[in-house]
C-alpha cells in the first residue's frame, strides 16, 4: 500500500518503531468524520438567524434592498466554515496513524486530546469493513477492530481506499489466526513491495432475498401490534369527534417507522459465507457492512420465530459477540444478526456456522423438540405442573437441556425461541426467585452471557433441579474452558474448496450429526 495520495501508506523510515511501520489513513478522513459537527454548527446559525429575522418586520424589504451584501455575507460565511475544516482536517490528519504489529492494532489520534487505542490481537473478536453513505460516494470505507473490552475499547481505521481496507482487514485476521505476514513497507529488502495479504477463499451458504426480508418485517408482531394500536386510536377518534388520539400517535409512527426502516435498510442483501478465517457477512442498504466472525468467538446464540412466521417455517437468528453489544443507539441490533429471516434449513444451516457438533447422536430429533416442541420429549426438563399458576400458557413449553458440549433453553408459545449456550463459553450462572416462585418451590436458571440480544433464561423450573444444575453447570464450564483449543483458528478451519477436506463437512441445507465422542457429565438432565 502506498500513501503518495494521502491513502493509508506507511511512514518514513523515522516513523518505524522496532517491525512496527506506521501508516495514515486517507486525508479526507478527518472532514468525513466531522461533517455532522459541521452540519449542526450550520444548522444552528441558521436558526439563530431565522429566528432574529423572524422578529423584524421589514425583515424581506431590507434582504431585497442589501441583496449584494447579503449574498457575500453567505458566501463568506461558507468559505470560513470550509476553511476552518480544511485546516482541522490538514492538522487531524498528521496526528492521526495506526500500525499492525505481530502483537496488536494500534491507532494514534487527536490534536488537543491525544488518543491512543492499543487491541490485542488474541482479544480481536470481529474484522468489520464498513461504508458509510459518504464513504461510498468517495469510494472510501472503515475497518473496524471489534475486542472483547466492548464498544469503547474496538478500533475503528478510516477511511481507506477500499481496496486498502480489504487488504488491511485480511492483514488484521491474518495476525490474530496466528498466521505469519511480511510488515508492511514500502519495499523489502531486494527493492520488491511485499505483497498484500490475499483475501482467504469462501463459500456462500446463506443469502436472504430483498423479497423475503419485507414479508418478514410485514409479518412481525411489532407491525401487528402497531396495527391494533392505530385501529383503537381509530375507533377513539370517531367516538371523540376529535383526530386529537391520533396526533397523539405521531411520535409512535415515527419511532415505529424508525425501526422498521433499520431492520430493512441494516439488514437489505444480506449473504453469509463460510470462510478460513471466520464467517463473513455482507449486508447493508445505505451503509454497507462486510462482517467477519471468527468461530468459536460466539458466546450465545438464539432462534426464534414469530407467530406469524409459522406458515413459512421462518426463522431469526441471533448472536451474542463480545464486543458487539448493542449500544444506546441500536447499531448492534445488526451487527450480531447471523440470520435476518430464513427458512428451517438456512437457520440450521447458520446455527451449525457457529455449533457444528450439538453433542447429541440425533440432533435434528433434538432441535425438533427444541424449536416446535413441547413436553419431556428428547430429554428436556420442563416447568413442573404447578408452575400453571405463574405461567398458564408456556408452562409445558419452557424447557432445559443440557448435551454434552451446549446448554438449550426453549421457551414461547405464541413467540417461539430457543438459546444456545456452549459449555465453555458460560460466563457465570444464577438461580433466582421471587416471592410467588419461592412459595410454589420454582426458579428461574440464568446462564449468563456478554452483552446482547440472547439472554438464556430457562423459567419455572423446580427449584431443586435448578440448584442441582447450577452446581454441575459451573463445573462442566469449567472442564470445557480448560480444555479449549487455542485462540488460533485459522489453523483450525477449513474451508469446503473444489476437492474434498480431509474431514467432509454437512451439506448446507442439513444439520451435520456429531463429531467425536466426548465425555459427558452425569448430572440431573442425565
Amino acid at each position: 500500500m502506498t500513501g503518495s495520495d494521502g491513502a493509508a501508506g506507511p511512514e518514513s523510515a523515522a516513523g518505524r518503531e522496532g517491525a512496527v511501520v506506521w501508516r495514515r489513513v486517507h486525508k479526507v478522513t478527518p472532514i468525513l468524520n466531522a461533517w455532522k459537527v459541521v452540519a449542526a454548527v450550520v444548522a444552528a446559525f441558521v436558526w439563530q438567524i431565522s429566528d432574529q429575522l423572524g422578529n423584524v418586520p421589514d425583515v424581506w424589504a431590507s434582504v431585497d434592498r442589501y441583496r449584494t451584501t447579503v449574498v457575500l455575507a453567505v458566501v463568506g460565511f461558507l468559505v470560513l466554515v470550509a476553511l476552518l475544516a480544511g485546516l482541522y482536517s490538514m492538522l487531524a490528519w498528521r496526528r492521526m496513524r495506526f500500525a499492525v504489529s505481530s502483537e496488536s492494532v494500534d491507532l494514534h489520534t487527536g490534536i488537543l486530546f491525544r488518543q491512543q487505542r492499543h487491541a490485542r490481537l488474541v482479544r480481536v473478536q470481529a474484522v468489520d469493513v464498513v461504508q458509510p453513505l459518504l464513504g461510498r460516494l468517495f469510494g472510501l470505507a472503515q475497518v473496524r477492530v471489534e475486542t472483547a473490552g466492548g464498544s469503547e475499547s474496538n478500533v475503528v481505521i478510516g477511511y481507506l481506499r477500499e481496496s486498502e481496507a480489504q487488504d488491511l482487514r485480511n492483514e488484521v485476521m491474518a495476525r490474530a489466526a496466528g498466521v505469519d505476514v511480511p510488515v508492511a513497507g514500502p519495499v523489502t529488502a531486494d527493492g520488491a513491495a511485499p505483497p498484500a495479504v490475499a483475501a482467504a477463499p469462501e463459500r456462500e451458504v446463506l443469502q436472504v432475498p430483498p423479497g423475503r426480508l419485507v414479508a418478514a418485517l410485514a409479518l412481525s408482531g411489532s407491525l401487528a401490534l402497531f396495527v391494533l394500536v392505530m385501529a383503537g386510536l381509530v375507533v377513539a377518534a370517531v367516538i371523540t369527534g376529535s383526530i386529537a388520539p391520533i396526533f397523539g400517535a405521531v411520535p409512535a409512527l415515527l419511532g415505529w417507522g424508525g425501526y422498521l426502516w433499520n431492520r430493512f435498510a441494516g439488514e437489505f442483501g444480506f449473504r453469509a459465507a463460510l470462510s478460513p478465517d471466520g464467517i463473513r457477512l455482507r449486508h447493508g442498504l445505505l451503509e454497507t457492512r462486510t462482517q467477519t466472525l471468527p468461530p468459536g468467538r460466539v458466546q450465545a446464540v438464539r432462534l426464534s420465530q414469530a407467530w406469524l412466521w409459522r406458515r413459512f417455517d421462518w426463522w431469526r437468528l441471533e448472536v451474542n459477540v463480545a464486543g458487539y453489544g448493542t449500544d444506546a443507539s441500536g447499531q448492534g441490533a445488526v451487527e450480531t444478526v447471523l440470520l435476518p429471516v430464513g427458512p428451517r434449513g438456512d437457520a440450521l444451516t447458520a446455527l451449525w456456522l457457529v455449533l457444528p457438533d450439538l453433542g447429541v447422536d440425533d440432533p435434528r430429533e433434538l432441535l425438533d423438540a427444541a424449536l416446535e416442541g413441547s413436553g419431556e420429549h428428547a430429554g428436556f426438563r420442563t416447568s413442573p405442573r404447578r408452575a400453571r399458576w405463574l405461567d398458564p400458557i408456556t408452562w409445558r413449553r419452557n424447557g432445559l437441556r443440557i448435551t454434552r458440549t451446549a446448554l438449550l433453553m426453549r421457551s414461547g408459545r405464541l413467540t417461539r425461541s430457543l438459546a444456545v449456550v456452549p459449555h465453555e463459553r458460560t460466563q457465570s450462572l444464577a438461580v433466582r426467585q421471587g416471592p410467588l416462585e419461592r412459595r410454589l418451590g420454582l426458579a428461574d436458571l440464568h446462564a449468563h452471557s456478554v452483552p446482547g440480544p440472547v439472554i438464556p433464561v430457562a423459567f419455572h423450573l423446580d427449584e431443586g433441579l435448578a440448584l442441582a444444575v447450577l452446581t454441575e453447570q459451573a463445573e462442566r464450564a469449567r472442564t470445557a474452558r480448560a480444555a479449549e483449543g487455542p485462540e488460533e483458528w485459522m489453523r483450525r478451519v477449513e474451508v469446503p474448496t473444489g476437492r474434498a477436506p480431509a474431514t467432509e463437512r454437512a451439506p448446507a441445507t442439513e444439520v451435520p450429526t456429531e463429531q467425536a465422542p466426548a465425555t459427558e457429565t452425569p448430572g440431573p438432565l442425565g
